[in-house]
Formats: C-alpha cells, structure tokens, sequence
C-alpha cells in the first residue's frame, strides 16, 4: 500500500485586482489547470529554491544576450565609423579653402 499525499485542509486567501484575477484565471485555464494547482506549484517552487534558481538561469541568459549583441552592435558600427573617419579625411582634402562647404570649384580641382 502506498502513502497518500497529506489531504489539503488549509486556505490562504489573497487579495488581487480584478484584472490581475480574471487574467490569471484565463491562463490557468488555457493551460488545463486548477488557479488552486498554480498558486501550489508556486508555493512548492518557492520552498524549495526551484524559482530562484530559475532566475538565476534566466539572468545569465540574459548576460549573454546582452554580450552578444554588444558584439554586433560593435561589430557593425566599427566599419561605419572608420568609413566615417576616412571620408572626413577626404572632405577636408577636397575643401582647400577649410571653410566646411565644399564648392564646385573644389569639387571639380579634386
């Protein structure tokens, strides 16, 4: 004969707002549960560190993300910038009087 699980006997009452209720009772039930098989799920997660370490996971997840797109957005922006820089360099070589416009003089002497 087995063990059966301890019979739920207590209650926990918890105050929401009315939106937060009705959307919570909507996704338990999109996901074929009982608001009451949620909310002890959480419990039980809670006791025993299941969540924490699920946030734990998910922020260096996010670390990662964040490192990896850090390294796109560089890698995409170094090209750009050192374009930026050499055609700076060519306006200037173009502008012969300095005055930041180029003429159609300059631009037809180049």
């Amino acid at each position: 004969m087995t063990a059966r699980p301890p019979k739920k006997s207590e209650t926990l009452e918890v105050r929401l707002p009315y939106q937060t209720k009705t959307a919570f009772m909507a996704r338990c039930q999109a996901e074929g549960r009982t608001a009451s098989d949620a909310v002890r799920g959480f419990i039980e997660d809670e006791l025993t560190g299941a969540s924490r370490l699920r946030r734990q996971r998910t922020r260096g997840w996010q670390a990662v993300a964040a490192a990896v797109a850090g390294l796109v957005l560089g890698a995409v922006a170094a090209p750009t910038l050192a374009q930026t820089a050499t055609e700076h360099q060519s306006f200037h070589a173009l502008d012969r009087n300095h005055d930041g416009v180029l003429s159609s003089v300059e631009y037809v002497a180049r």
